[in-house]
């Protein structure tokens, strides 16, 4: 017989058509098409994308949830927790997005320390004497620190070396220098730090003074990393050189967002991990361990996050 799976967003068509193979697949996208479908079917399984909420107040809704589901790494839209006290499996697809996140880390990088963003607005403006005035750099010869050396982490050191950049890290269990002295020293920052309690707002007004004026900060992992007020400061104040993100607090921003809005600031609207190639990888193994969990196998040992306490 088949199970009752939730989904909360849009997954990969690919993705989609297994699950639908396999499950009763009822969608809850919008509050009022979730508030039906939980007065009216037992659901066993939830799936969500980066939004869409897997909080008690759903669980309490889905008395019969076995497993929980996040396509993607982090899990600040999941509360694993109230989950684990549930007896609920926790997946999320850990490591799917390292390349390609690593990738536009880079890309952010090269477009702030070129100036490239600029640069082509201008050639659009058919300014092409702005090539008089081009005030750019390299990465090769500068220092990367980055914070936080998981998966993402550690993949976008490989590329900063190969780019020819000296490169320093910090996380809560490995590091060469103290966070301090890598904002001190760094000529790019890149934060690749899950969003905890103790990491919110990790980097603040009092971190950000320790940064040199000529160096960028970038951060492709959680908005909430960075106090945005100080950020704002920072920026206005000429004390750090320039911010790209991938990421912010609020998704969408609010309308006129002056971090958002600011000559020095290069924002994308959270697409490092929407390739093609990875969204459908993601998509996949997510589907296929909650189809594995939801029959009574075994899912891949590293996607069920709070493994131990089914040990």
């Amino acid at each position: 017989m088949k199970k009752n799976v939730l989904l909360l967003e849009t997954i990969a068509d690919e993705a989609l058509a297994l699950l639908e193979e396999n499950a009763n697949v009822f969608e809850g996208y919008t509050e009022d098409g979730l508030n039906e479908v939980l007065v009216r079917v037992e659901i066993h399984a939830a799936i969500t994308r980066g939004k869409g909420q897997i909080d008690k107040h759903l669980m309490d809704g889905c008395p019969d949830l076995e497993v929980v589901a996040r396509c993607g790494v982090g899990l600040d839209n999941v509360d694993v927790a109230e989950a684990t006290a549930r007896k609920i499996r926790v997946v999320n697809a850990p490591g799917s997005n390292a390349a390609t996140i690593a990738e536009h880390t880079l890309a952010l990088m090269l477009m702030l320390m070129r100036n490239l963003y600029q640069s082509v607005e201008r050639v659009k403006q058919h300014d092409w004497n702005w090539r008089n005035q081009y005030a750019g750099d390299e990465l090769n010869g500068k220092t990367l620190g980055i914070l936080g050396m998981g998966n993402i982490g550690k993949r976008v050191a490989k590329l900063g070396e190969a780019f020819g950049m000296k490169v320093l890290y910090w996380s809560r269990t490995t590091q060469n220098l103290p966070m301090d002295e890598i904002l001190k020293q760094s000529d790019v920052i890149s934060l690749h730090l899950p969003l905890t309690q103790e990491t919110n707002e990790i980097i603040g007004a009092a971190q950000l003074a320790l940064i040199k004026p000529t160096a960028f900060l970038i951060n492709t992992a959680r908005g909430a990393l960075i106090n945005h007020a100080a950020l704002l400061d920072a920026l206005n104040a000429n004390t750090i050189a320039g911010f790209a993100a991938d990421v912010l607090p609020d998704e969408p921003p609010v309308e006129n967002l002056s971090v958002v809005q600011h000559p020095h600031a290069l924002i994308t609207p959270h697409t490092a991990s929407l390739t093609a190639a990875t969204y459908q990888r993601m998509c996949l193994l997510t589907v296929k361990n909650v189809l594995a969990i939801l029959g009574g196998g075994a899912a891949e040992l590293n996607s069920v996050y709070n493994r131990d306490s089914f040990i």
